[in-house]
């Protein structure tokens, strides 16, 4: 799930099972998506990893310290990588964005929108990072959509539909309909007619 190379090298503890920052990242993912922020706490991380707290701080200061990353994962691996990504796509502006909205819905790159908007309620700082990353995904996305040949006011309205069909697409499950591809081809017929 997360590729972020390891900072330190654990010492092997008799028995001890060997974790990486990214076991311990991943497992607070996951917690996250299901539990909420509540959720990700040490020694619940510890437990279902089958380690020690110990291990959790070689890698990290402290949970708020964990749920920075978390935070930082969601903005590069679910943002700023996307749009890389179709930033540089070589065919056409439709295929563009038919490309990016397959992308999202195949890698899940949208799973953690909803507990991080609920996180971001609650937290202003946290909140602060959830406005300026999705507004980076509104602006990208009508970028997109002007490169389509629509204008600047249809551009916004049809980015932001983009983003927010994404977005919630991602609590329906889609992905677990064996006719995904064909939804997110649908709905992309609708955003560009």
């Amino acid at each position: 799930m997360v590729k972020i190379a390891d900072q330190k090298v654990q010492p092997e503890a008799a028995g001890a099972k060997r974790l990486s920052r990214s076991d311990w990242l991943n497992a607070a993912i996951r917690e996250l998506e299901e539990h909420g922020v509540d959720g990700v706490k040490v020694v619940v991380l510890a437990k279902k990893l089958g380690a020690t707290s110990g291990s959790f701080y070689w890698h990290f200061k402290s949970q708020p310290d964990l749920l920075t990353a978390v935070l930082d994962y969601w903005q590069v691996e679910q943002t700023d990588r996307i749009i890389d990504r179709a930033s540089g796509f070589e065919g056409s502006p439709h295929d563009r964005i038919l490309n990016l909205m397959l992308e999202v819905i195949e890698h899940d790159a949208a799973s953690l929108d909803h507990a991080i908007s609920v996180w971001a309620r609650r937290v202003s700082q946290v909140r602060e990072v959830f406005e300026r990353t999705v507004r980076k995904r509104f602006d990208f996305a009508a970028w997109m959509f002007r490169q389509a040949g629509f204008d600047k006011r249809q551009a916004e309205i049809r980015g932001r539909l983009m983003v927010a069909y994404l977005m919630g697409e991602s609590a329906t499950m889609l992905k677990s309909n064996t006719r995904w591809r064909k939804v997110v081809q649908d709905e992309f017929d609708v955003l560009v007619a």
